[in-house]
């Protein structure tokens, strides 16, 4: 059972789930939103009133991939592997209505906690399934998806399976031509997941993209960071100008710059793949 109590900041909600204690806290600036935070570890912020509204910088990152995965408005199929608060498939509702979407999450009590307090809308075409998120995405018939997204932690960090080009093998199975997948990644210095993860994507993707805080880019901070591939030519100019003007503006590598970056770092298989990095204790201070 859940329990509530009151904090300077708002309302919180706290209740045991399977990934730890969530708590649902409410926005003081906001009449209808809320956050997400899982053992403490922020996860989603949600506007009931307004889902079109991105808060974190990652998520406005993730929400600009939305916006040009197809032409302005037309509705998409898309997968999102890891559901939190279901922020991204509340934006894809509301930015391209009559989108189908997917969402896999694996855990049960979550999605239970998420649908009471922070129901979607009842028009929204989002079919939410529990579960792993490579098996869920294994369900996905070949070439069905425009869009696959990735936002998947336990306990702050991305699991193994989810890593390797194994699995980004079947995230392009899922797409059909021209699609586009995008992940949300972390890690910190001196960036050695960040670089791998980014090279597993290039032995199964000829198009990527990565966007971060420049502080994150240069290895000077632990953060998060926004891969995008697909099989075609990427809008790299517009997501560019894009990053560049949100509140907390970003940087897009791509190319050779993109390469180099990359260092000489392997591509990551299941036989060898390991969880993302935990988070220094004092990021969620």
């Amino acid at each position: 059972m859940g329990r509530r109590r009151r904090r300077e900041r708002g309302e919180v909600v706290a209740e045991q789930v399977g990934g730890g204690v969530a708590e649902l806290v409410a926005d003081p600036e906001r009449p209808r939103a809320w956050s997400l935070l899982i053992d403490g570890a922020p996860q989603s912020h949600v506007d009931l009133d307004d889902p079109a509204h991105l808060s974190f910088a990652y998520q406005r990152r993730l929400g600009h991939v939305v916006d040009l995965a197809g032409p302005p408005g037309r509705p998409l199929q898309v997968v999102h592997l890891g559901g939190g608060a279901f922020t991204l498939a509340r934006y894809t509702a509301a930015t391209r209505p009559r989108s189908t979407q997917q969402v896999v999450e694996v855990d049960e009590a979550l999605v239970r906690l998420v649908r009471e307090r922070l129901p979607l809308e009842p028009g929204a075409r989002v079919r939410v399934r529990t579960g792993d998120a490579r098996a869920g995405l294994g369900r996905v018939p070949d070439d069905w998806a425009d869009l696959v997204i990735a936002d998947v932690f336990a306990g702050a960090r991305t699991p193994a399976h989810l890593t390797s080009t194994e699995f980004l093998g079947e995230v392009r199975r899922a797409l059909r031509p021209g699609g586009t997948y995008t992940a949300n990644l972390t890690d910190g210095p001196p960036l050695s997941y960040l670089r791998a993860q980014v090279a597993t994507a290039a032995a199964v993707f000829p198009e990527l993209a990565l966007s971060a805080d420049p502080a994150v880019l240069r290895g000077r901070r632990f953060g998060n960071a926004v891969l995008v591939a697909s099989d075609v030519p990427l809008p790299v100019a517009e997501l560019t100008r894009r990053i560049a003007g949100d509140p907390f503006a970003g940087r897009v590598e791509h190319g050779r710059a993109l390469a180099d970056f990359t260092g000489g770092a392997a591509p990551v298989t299941d036989a060898n793949a390991k969880d993302s990095p935990a988070p220094p204790a004092e990021v969620f201070a």
